[in-house]
């Protein structure tokens, strides 16, 4: 689903698209025919990241959103509405909560604020944005999630994912089912609903340890972003394949 030069481009939006992973799908749908909504809640950042993003020639657009916030998401859904509609959503926001986060260690309150962004964000975002889906003639939501989410490859305790993790893991499991309940609920409409995971990349929320690059990362999002009419719906997959949840 890209655009041509005689069709009205697609719009999508990105939330947390002012750096890393976010910032990379937004220029890559931008370089596939999309209008793309940067959407963060830092006015400076955004900005910046708007700018730098025209700078290359690439059709974007800065929309205020802070998916904690009711308002904020409201008036995102607003903005896109005078813009035309929806057609792509990437809920790609995520905090890690900071340390400690072993279960024995972490407080009620870093779990709570990490479900806040990373699910009932997702939530917020997705049904306030769903009634412009619902028109477009090629609705997409992709979810940025990881396979330390994965239930499957954590409990393998041989080969274990990640570090131990109260609070940011358990909250990418979380996203791996509510994607599945929307796939299930949404499946006969043409929207297709899936998660994929960047692999390891150097971003802010691992102190740029990781060994990929953010474009590297962003790649398997555009894929599922871009799935034709018949593709799948409720699936967990990075660019090797499908993964287990």
């Amino acid at each position: 689903m890209t655009a041509n030069s005689t069709e009205k481009k697609p719009t999508a939006l990105v939330t947390g698209a002012n750096k890393g992973i976010g910032y990379e799908i937004a220029a890559g749908l931008a370089r596939l025919g999309f209008r793309v909504g940067v959407g963060a809640r830092d006015t400076g950042r955004r900005e910046e990241a708007v700018e730098k993003l025209r700078a290359g020639g690439l059709d974007v657009f800065g929309v205020p959103l802070d998916v904690t916030e009711d308002l904020s998401v409201a008036g995102a859904a607003a903005q896109l509405e005078e813009l035309g509609g929806l057609d792509v959503l990437v809920n790609n926001a995520a905090i890690t909560g900071g340390m400690p986060q072993e279960p024995t260690k972490v407080s009620a309150e870093q779990v709570l604020a990490v479900v806040n962004t990373n699910v009932v964000g997702v939530i917020r975002v997705t049904n306030a944005m769903l009634p412009m889906l619902r028109r477009s003639s090629s609705p997409r939501i992709v979810n940025v999630s990881s396979t330390v989410g994965s239930l499957t490859l954590q409990t393998a305790q041989a080969e274990a994912i990640g570090p131990i993790s109260g609070a940011y893991s358990p909250t990418k499991s979380y996203l791996n089912a509510i994607t599945i309940q929307y796939a299930k609920e949404l499946v006969g409409t043409g929207i297709l609903v899936n998660a994929g995971c960047p692999g390891f990349v150097a971003t802010d929320l691992n102190g740029h340890r990781g060994t990929r690059t953010p474009e590297q990362g962003a790649a398997i999002f555009l894929e599922l972003a871009t799935l034709p009419d018949d593709g799948p719906s409720g699936t967990f997959r990075d660019d090797t394949g499908i993964q287990p949840w």
